[in-house]
C-alpha cells in the first residue's frame, strides 16, 4: 500500500464548497437587515444621538476657550457644566441602548446564519461533500460560525460604533468651519493608500487562511476517524506528517497575515500625522487671518485628535474583522445554495420489493487516479442478501457506497448500477433515499431523548411502533430498564450509550425508516466477542425481506447471507453461496477456515454456521 506523501499541497479549490463573492454577501445582508427594519434603523439611530452628545463636551471645550480669552464672566461654566452633564448622561443612555439593539440584531442574524447554511449542508447532495472533504464542511458549520459569533462579540459593534463616531466627529468639524473639516479630510488619501495597499493582499490572505484551517480539520479528522486504519497498515508517521504540515501551513499563513497588518498599521499611523498636522496649520493660518477663533481651532483639533481612538478600534478589530469576513463569505456560499423556502426533509420511503443489478462498475477517487473499483457485476434479487467478504481496503465500502448512491461512480456507464432495471444516475438523491437506507460501523447518538433519536427516521412514528423496532434489534429489555425509557436524554449532556447499544439504535432507526434496499457496512463491527450475536441478530431483523448488502465484518454474517462475493483489488474474484464457495476450496473456503479456528479457539463462535 502507498503511504501517503507528508508534503503538504494546497486544497483543490474546484471541489471546496462555494465562496460568495463580496457581492453576494452585502446583498445577503441587506435583505437580512431589511427583514429586521424596525430594529436596524433603532441601532442606527440610537447610535447617532449617542456618538452625537459626546462631542459636546469637545464643543464646550473651544467655548471656554473662546470665553476665557475674551475675559467673560465665570458664570459661563456653570451652563457649560449643566451642558456636559446632561450631554453626558444621554451619550451613556444612548450608546447603552444602541449596545443592546445592536447585540439583539446580530443575535438574530446569526441565529438565522446558522440555522440557513446547517440546512444548505443537510440539503447538499452526499457526493458533493464527500468531493469537498467532511473537513470542509464541519468547518463551514463549525469553525466559520465560531469565528462569526467572536466577531459579533467584540469587533462587530467596535468598528459599527467607531465607523458611526467617526462619520459624527466629521460632522462635527464642518458645523466648526468647513475648511477645518477639508483640513481634517486632507488625511482621507493617506487613509484611502493605506486601505488599498492593506485589502488587496489582506482578503486573499484571509480566505487563504480559512481554507487552510479547513484542510488541517479535514486532515485531523480524517486521522483520528482511520485510527484503525492508520495503525493496521503502520500509516502513524506519514499521517502524522501529512497533520503537521497543514498545521505548518496554518501557522505560516498566520504569521504572513500579521506581517502585513503591522505594516497596514504603520501607513495609518502616518496618516493620523499627516491630518493633525494639517488642521493645526490650516488652523494658524485662518486664526492669523482672524475668520475662526482659537476655541473653533482648539476643538476642530480635539475633534480629529479624539478620531485617534475610533481609528485605533477600527485597526485592533480589523483584524478579527477580515476573519470574520472571510469565514461569512464561506457561510454564505454554503447558504446561496439553498433554494429559498428549502428545508432538510426526508422522503417517504418507496415501496418494495427492488432488485439491484450492477454491471461494468468502475470507480477511481480524485486524489490518486487509480481503480478503486474495477469492472464489478453484482445481482442482488429482490428481497435477498449479498455479503462482500475481503481484506481491508479490497474496496467493499466503495462498491457498498456507490450501490447505496452514496458516491457517484467516475469511469463507469451511466446504467451501471440500476434498482428494478433503473439507472440510479437517473433517480436523484431524493428518489436514492427514498429506496435506500444504509448503516455503517460509526454510528452517531443524537443529542435529545431517545425517542426523538428514534423518530429522525419517522416523526410520525408512535411509542408503540418504537417498542416494537427496539423489540426486533434486542433492544427493548436495557430500554426498559431506564428511569424515564423512551424519554430518557441521550447523546451530548445524556447517557452515554456504549457501542454496541449505540448500533442497536441505529439499526432500529433503519427498521423505523423502512426502505426496501439497506447497506450495512460493517455495522456490527464494534460490537465485540460477546455482543457480536446480538448485533448479528438485530441485522438479520432489518434485512429479512428486503434487498441487502451486508459489508461483512464477520463471516458468521456471509454465512447467513444469501450470496457472497469476495473482493480483491475492486474486482470480484469469487461469487456464489456459502456453500458453494466452501466446496470450491478457493480463498472464501480459505478465510472461513482460519475464521472459524480462531472463533472455537476463543469461544466467541455463535452463528452456528458450517
Amino acid at each position: 500500500m502507498t503511504q501517503p506523501s507528508p508534503e503538504h499541497h494546497e486544497p483543490d479549490a474546484s471541489t471546496l464548497l462555494p465562496i460568495a463573492t463580496p457581492r453576494e454577501v452585502l446583498a445577503y445582508l441587506g435583505a437580512e437587515l431589511r427583514r429586521h427594519l424596525p430594529l436596524s434603523i433603532g441601532v442606527v439611530l440610537t447610535s447617532v444621538i449617542g456618538a452625537g452628545a459626546s462631542l459636546v463636551a469637545v464643543l464646550a471645550l473651544g467655548s471656554i476657550v473662546d470665553a476665557v480669552r475674551a475675559g467673560n464672566d465665570r458664570g459661563i461654566l456653570v451652563g457649560v457644566a449643566i451642558a456636559v452633564v446632561i450631554a453626558a448622561v444621554v451619550t451613556a443612555v444612548f450608546t447603552a441602548l444602541s449596545e443592546t439593539l445592536l447585540a439583539t440584531l446580530i443575535a438574530r442574524l446569526l441565529a438565522t446564519m446558522r440555522e440557513r447554511v446547517v440546512a444548505a449542508v443537510l440539503c447538499l447532495p452526499v457526493t458533493r461533500i464527500e468531493r469537498a472533504g467532511h473537513g470542509d464542511a464541519l468547518s463551514r458549520v463549525g469553525a466559520d460560525i465560531a469565528v462569526l459569533v467572536a466577531g459579533s462579540r467584540t469587533a462587530i459593534p467596535a468598528i459599527f460604533s467607531s465607523s458611526v463616531l467617526i462619520v459624527v466627529s466629521v460632522a462635527g468639524l464642518f458645523s466648526l468651519d468647513w475648511r477645518l473639516a477639508l483640513a481634517g479630510l486632507g488625511a482621507a488619501p493617506a487613509y484611502v493608500a493605506a486601505m488599498r495597499w492593506y485589502l488587496p493582499r489582506s482578503s486573499p490572505k484571509y480566505r487563504q487562511l480559512r481554507t487552510a484551517e479547513a484542510d488541517h480539520i479535514d486532515r485531523l479528522v480524517g486521522g483520528i476517524d482511520g485510527l484503525t486504519t492508520v495503525r493496521a497498515y503502520g500509516l502513524e508517521t506519514a499521517t502524522r506528517d501529512r497533520i503537521d504540515s497543514s498545521a505548518r501551513s496554518v501557522r505560516d499563513i498566520s504569521v504572513s497575515v500579521f506581517g502585513v497588518l503591522e505594516r497596514f498599521v504603520s501607513r495609518e499611523n502616518r496618516a493620523e500625522f499627516v491630518g493633525l498636522s494639517l488642521i493645526i496649520v490650516v488652523g494658524w493660518l485662518l486664526l492669523r487671518a482672524g475668520d475662526v477663533s482659537l476655541g473653533q481651532v482648539a476643538a476642530a483639533t480635539l475633534l480629529f485628535h479624539r478620531l485617534f481612538n475610533p481609528i485605533g478600534a477600527i485597526l485592533t478589530f480589523f483584524d478579527e474583522a477580515q476573519r470574520s469576513g472571510a469565514a461569512m463569505t464561506r457561510v454564505v456560499g454554503v447558504i446561496d445554495t439553498l433554494a429559498p423556502g428549502t428545508r432538510p426533509h426526508l422522503p417517504p420511503a418507496e415501496p418494495g420489493p427492488v432488485e439491484i443489478v450492477v454491471r461494468g462498475l468502475r470507480h477511481h477517487y480524485h486524489a490518486s487516479g487509480a481503480p478503486a473499483v474495477d469492472d464489478v457485476d453484482l445481482t442482488i434479487p429482490a428481497g435477498t442478501s449479498l455479503a462482500l467478504v475481503g481484506a481491508s481496503g479490497a474496496g467493499k465500502t466503495t462498491i457498498a457506497s456507490l450501490t447505496a448512491g452514496v458516491l457517484t461512480p467516475i469511469g463507469a456507464p451511466p446504467d451501471a448500477i440500476r434498482y428494478n432495471d433503473v439507472p440510479i444516475s437517473g433517480l436523484g438523491e431524493d428518489r436514492i433515499r427514498a429506496f435506500t437506507s444504509v448503516a455503517t460501523q460509526e454510528t452517531h447518538v443524537f443529542a435529545g431523548t431517545l425517542a426523538d433519536d428514534l423518530r429522525l427516521a419517522r416523526p410520525d412514528a408512535d411509542d408503540e411502533q418504537l417498542w416494537s423496532a427496539l423489540a426486533e434489534v434486542g433492544a427493548d429489555h436495557w430500554v426498559r430498564e431506564l428511569d424515564e425509557a423512551l424519554d430518557t436524554r441521550i447523546g451530548s449532556g445524556g447517557l452515554a450509550l456504549d457501542p454496541m447499544r449505540a448500533q442497536q439504535i441505529a439499526l432500529a432507526r433503519l427498521l423505523l425508516r423502512d426502505t426496501p434496499v439497506v447497506v450495512l457496512d460493517e455495522s456490527t463491527a464494534e460490537a465485540g466477542s460477546r455482543g457480536a450475536a446480538r448485533l448479528e441478530a438485530a441485522a438479520a431483523a432489518v434485512t429479512r425481506g428486503r434487498t441487502a448488502l451486508i459489508v461483512a465484518h464477520r463471516l458468521s454474517q456471509s454465512a447467513a447471507a444469501d450470496a457472497v462475493a469476495v473482493i480483491d483489488g475492486g474486482r470480484v474474484v469469487e461469487y456464489g453461496t456459502h456453500r458453494e464457495l466452501l466446496d470450491a476450496d478457493g480463498r472464501y473456503a480459505a478465510l472461513w477456515r482460519v475464521w472459524s479456528s480462531a472463533t472455537e479457539h476463543d469461544g466467541t463462535r455463535e452463528d452456528g454456521a458450517r
